[in-house]
């Protein structure tokens, strides 16, 4: 599942849109953020590590590596 497939998952379950992430996003980092933003980050390939962070904590999510066998 790649970045924008699981972040359309989160949204979809928490009954959600790009428009209240994007608000959410820019309280935290203090940081202007869009929906269109946030797409373009996607698109590009430009979303940082640290804001999919934030996005998988506003979903309840924590990111973990796990060693592959």
């Amino acid at each position: 599942m790649n970045l924008r497939a699981q972040i359309r998952y989160w949204l979809s379950l928490n009954m959600s849109n790009y428009d209240k992430l994007a608000e959410q996003m820019t309280k935290i980092l203090n940081k202007k953020y869009t929906r269109g933003s946030i797409n373009a980050k996607l698109s590009r390939g430009t979303l940082t590590v640290k804001e999919f962070e934030i996005i998988a904590e506003i979903f309840g999510y924590k990111l973990d590596c796990i060693k592959l066998k």
